[in-house]
């Protein structure tokens, strides 16, 4: 990857290699890194780089942890990070967490996470720890199946919107896009999930409803890579890895704010009074604003993903959560199999080291 700046490093066997250094890391898009390889991922971290294979063209690259200042993580079951985040502020390494936390107990198909009760709690401790906005809630997908309809939906969203209330600002969902992916209608259809594609009239039903729910919550309403435009319900296109939050979050990191091209600005007062200040800033305290210079969207993610640059360190087919409608196996039995895989070599340069 061309936008991250190139180091040397040494591997594990003695060779020196050269490496992408990213100054954001995304842990992980591709499988649960939080979950089942959080010991893993610390345990590179503390080496200093780890090894990861393309998957479109099977070619090994390496990642360094030297210039890591911030890292977003999304999972089903981050508890094992509590046990670790202290680490991460002892190296100064900013955080927060996309936590993705769906109701299908009764149908099924997230069999492998903890029960729904445990989750909330998870995410409860994690905002104690972390602060409020620093976990995001996810809803995602939304599926609807000859079992899950649109109220079924909006109830068991209900029950965890209230549970949630005082511990997070935001929910993103995206509304299941079966037909588009080959790998999620292969899962469903080998497991004999009855699924539906939604149709537009529906999204808007949807969102109209979540909308008035959201009057009691009083949440930030995104969706995830949605092409559909519902900003009239209140509900907004997401940034999942986004400079915002890391700006609100580690505006103190000048490194972090030189990348994203961010200046921390002074309100300064004078004989006339507060200067103005600029409608586009972030503003971080009644002293403090950030100007944002330049556009720091990630060209290479779909058409309609508003998340900035980062380096993904995960890998495809290793999660073993075994979700019937998981679009990052191709199929359970491999996923299971390369899971086997790190736990006979758990601290390997990779997740499922050969």
């Amino acid at each position: 990857m061309s936008q991250w700046k190139k180091v040397k490093i040494q591997r594990d066997n003695g060779e020196m290699v050269e490496a992408q250094a990213p100054v954001i890391v995304s842990a992980s898009r591709s499988t649960d890194i939080p979950a089942f390889y959080a010991d893993w991922f610390f345990h590179r971290l503390k080496v200093g780089y780890s090894a990861w294979t393309n998957p479109f063209n099977g070619v090994r690259s390496f990642v360094s942890y030297e210039k890591c200042r911030f890292i977003v993580f999304w999972s089903k079951n981050p508890k094992p990070l509590l046990r670790h985040l202290d680490e991460l502020k002892d190296r100064n390494i900013g955080c927060y967490i996309q936590y993705t936390l769906n109701d299908y107990e009764k149908e099924g198909l997230e069999r492998g996470v903890p029960a729904l009760e445990e989750r909330v709690d998870t995410f409860k401790r994690l905002v104690d720890k972390l602060g409020k906005g620093r976990v995001i809630w996810r809803f995602d997908p939304m599926i609807l199946t000859d079992q899950i309809g649109l109220d079924d939906l909006l109830k068991k969203v209900e029950s965890i919107g209230d549970q949630l209330q005082g511990y997070t600002e935001k929910l993103v969902f995206s509304y299941a896009d079966i037909a588009s992916y080959k790998k999620v209608r292969s899962n469903l259809e080998k497991s004999r999930i009855n699924y539906r594609e939604w149709t537009e009239p529906q999204m808007e039903e949807f969102a109209r409803r979540l909308s008035e729910l959201n009057r009691k919550w009083h949440y930030q309403l995104a969706t995830c890579g949605e092409k559909i435009d519902i900003e009239r319900y209140g509900i907004q296109h997401n940034r999942c890895v986004d400079d915002e939050l890391m700006i609100r979050f580690a505006h103190h990191d000048k490194a972090l704010m030189d990348f994203l091209g961010v200046e921390i600005k002074t309100v300064e007062n004078s004989l006339f009074g507060t200067e103005p200040v600029p409608a586009s800033t972030i503003r971080l305290s009644e002293t403090q604003y950030a100007l944002k210079k330049r556009d720091n969207r990630d060209k290479g993610q779909r058409q309609f993903c508003g998340c900035i640059l980062s380096k993904d360190i995960g890998e495809y087919n290793t999660c073993p959560h075994l979700c019937e409608y998981c679009y990052a196996n191709a199929s359970k039995e491999v996923a299971v199999e390369n899971y086997g895989r790190h736990e006979m070599n758990p601290k390997g340069e990779t997740i499922a080291e050969e």
